[in-house]
């Protein structure tokens, strides 16, 4: 997974970033203002970095002119003018995210930008089961399952959030799109056959009362919450 600059002021709110995206498998370093961040960024090999525009000492705007061009940068703040929003794009980052945010569409966010500059693995590998994402391959065992489409996608979402727990009605958001017309039950059927397909039963779990998980962790950390918002 990817190592992430997480550039934020506020402690409450870079720490609910960082414990995000280790849920989710990545590694996170923390800045706390905008000469940290420099120091940081310009000292350790990262994959991407999100960066506050309203950070002491420098802000995110002035870090990101004096930031690497190679490194991804998605800029998260509480400016949502227009202008702002263009400064920052304009800059060179790869995306802008305001707050209040919901903790799933700043991981979806996060996974686009990897996936677009390619600082994302492009496989995951757990419990017996290989799944490479640009080949839309599934291995278990060793010996190829064949998914259909939209199992491949509720797949893909799951591992993309691995560790969080997902409602019925945001996995059919996700998956199915905003405008399909179905009930949940849709996603308890294809989590049935997946499931099923991978030997994944104890792996996809249910969320009583929320939906579900696909858990890497054991013990109390396959308890840890389903995000939050910041």
């Amino acid at each position: 997974m990817a190592h992430i600059l997480v550039a934020e002021d506020e402690a409450p709110i870079n720490d609910l970033i960082c414990r995000n995206l280790q849920l989710v498998g990545h590694s996170t370093a923390s800045a706390f203002d905008g000469a940290e961040a420099l120091t940081c960024a310009q000292g350790g090999s990262f994959d991407l970095a999100l960066i506050d525009v309203m950070m002491p000492v420098l802000d995110g705007f002035e870090v990101k002119r004096q930031l690497d061009d190679d490194l991804p940068v998605i800029f998260v703040t509480a400016r949502s003018d227009l202008s702002s929003r263009l400064d920052g794009l304009n800059l060179g980052a790869d995306d802008y995210v305001v707050k209040p945010f919901e903790t799933l569409e700043l991981l979806a966010r996060v996974e686009a930008v990897l996936r677009r500059t390619n600082r994302q693995q492009r496989v995951f590998e757990h419990a017996g089961v290989r799944v490479d994402f640009d080949t839309h391959q599934v291995f278990r065992n060793g010996e190829e399952v064949c998914l259909a489409p939209k199992e491949f996608e509720l797949l893909d979402t799951l591992v993309v959030n691995r560790n969080l727990a997902l409602s019925r009605e945001r996995l059919l958001e996700l998956v199915w799109g905003f405008d399909f017309v179905g009930e949940t039950r849709t996603v308890d059927m294809h989590v049935l056959r997946l499931r099923k397909k991978l030997g994944w039963e104890d792996v996809i779990q249910t969320v009583r009362k929320v939906g579900y998980r696909l858990s890497t962790r054991t013990g109390a950390a396959a308890a840890a919450g389903r995000g939050g918002h910041a």
